[in-house]
């Protein structure tokens, strides 16, 4: 039996917008699952934290508008809720225009939990930044400030 020849494949171009985006798509989301895990806990799950860090920068919302700004069904989203209720990280009030839906609130639990998990990912990141060399860093500012230009931030 005659071998079959191999054609090597051309190496892509890492600097090509494709292949860069890639890249960037793949370590953008390894480092946030990461970050998840390292913030998360006994205390909060991630779901948990998204609700509270959007029910800490946009004021109360119902759980209409908390389900379909997290992207869940709204069963789901009431699970979320109610878990973070019995926890005492927020509290529900009846909406005061219709009387038929519910408003969600951070407590000041609530509040306190959020930033103990910012920071818990704020220090596994800064642990991992300092191991690196002074040029490496550099390369990481610039890189975070063009990901916040081009997330339009």
């Amino acid at each position: 039996m005659t071998p079959t020849p191999t054609t090597k494949q051309p190496t892509p171009d890492p600097s090509a917008p494709d292949t860069l985006a890639i890249d960037l798509r793949t370590a953008v989301m390894r480092t946030s699952r990461r970050l998840r895990v390292e913030a998360t806990g006994e205390t909060i799950t991630p779901g948990q934290y998204t609700v509270l860090a959007q029910l800490n920068g946009s004021g109360p919302r119902t759980l209409r508008e908390l389900a379909e700004q997290e992207h869940v069904q709204a069963p789901s989203m009431t699970r979320i809720v109610n878990a973070l209720a019995d926890q005492g990280f927020v509290t529900r009030t009846t909406h005061p225009d219709d009387g038929r839906q519910i408003r969600v609130d951070i407590t000041p639990a609530g509040k306190t939990v959020l930033e103990e998990a910012r920071n818990q990912r704020t220090a596994w990141l800064a642990q991992r930044v300092a191991g690196l060399n002074d040029a490496d860093r550099l390369i990481l500012s610039r890189a975070a400030q063009l990901m916040q230009d081009m997330s339009g931030k």
